[in-house]
């Protein structure tokens, strides 16, 4: 099903990314060296039962998982990219961490990822991971608006990725989202432009751009849920959600606190 909003649910959209934005960057801030993921999806609990949403994370059982995943936010490190379960695993100085949440509260779900380096350490590959998922992720919503197509989208994020050198893989993608986290249109991170679903007005879009560095293989984690590169490489991921206007694209998941 694709879900087109009424103005008065994108009102709703917006307050409901707000939240997942404002959770994640009080969350990295919170990520140090010695900090226990275990502690992150404790905080990121409280942030967002404190906040009045609820996670869509706790019940969730896919196909793909060994459900329900029963916790509160996925954590990533080093060579997970996707759906990480928290772990008893302490960050080490120059760890890759990647944060992914989805909250829902008013009836409007939003998703979204952030990938960043733990401690002081700057590993040159980590840098450039994140660097080129965050401007796959900046192409991908300057090509959304209405009237374009998904395969603009998809065409946008792949070209910047291929042109950093990185393989793409396209089990897992990007999705529309609205009353539920996951809907229909399916957004591959490549893709020909001017095909697909042609974009409405309300149209709500989780966009990810994920890569990892040398492998497009994925492979499951022995917890059911994490997927890791295939050869162990790093891995970034970078995620907003946004809504199709009739001028363009609006990104829902802005923080709105320092």
């Amino acid at each position: 099903m694709i879900e087109i909003l009424s103005p008065a649910r994108l009102t709703q959209a917006r307050a409901t990314g707000a939240i997942a934005a404002n959770t994640l960057q009080a969350l990295k801030s919170r990520c140090t060296v010695g900090t226990n993921l275990l502690d992150i999806d404790r905080w990121a609990k409280e942030m967002i039962l404190g906040a009045g949403a609820q996670s869509c994370y706790v019940d969730y059982a896919p196909s793909f998982g060994r459900g329900p995943f029963g916790h509160y936010i996925c954590t990533a490190v080093n060579d997970a990219v996707l759906h990480g379960l928290p772990h008893d695993r302490t960050l080490a100085d120059g760890d890759l961490l990647t944060l992914d949440l989805a909250v829902v509260k008013g009836g409007v779900a939003a998703d979204s990822a952030i990938s960043f380096i733990v401690g002081q350490a700057r590993p040159a590959e980590s840098v450039a991971l994140i660097d080129a998922t965050q401007r796959a992720l900046d192409a991908g919503i300057a090509a959304a608006g209405p009237g374009a197509r998904l395969g603009d989208i998809s065409h946008a994020i792949g070209s910047v990725l291929t042109e950093a050198g990185y393989p793409i893989n396209t089990d897992f993608g990007g999705h529309g989202i609205g009353s539920t986290m996951h809907q229909d249109p399916h957004v591959s991170n490549t893709g020909r432009p001017g095909r697909g679903y042609r974009l409405r007005p309300g149209l709500l879009l989780a966009l990810e751009p994920w890569v990892m560095t040398d492998t497009a293989e994925l492979v499951t984690d022995a917890d059911g849920w994490t997927l890791r590169s295939a050869t162990g490489c790093r891995t970034a991921h970078s995620e907003h959600t946004i809504a199709i206007t009739k001028t363009g694209a609006e990104i829902m998941t802005l923080p709105t606190t320092p």
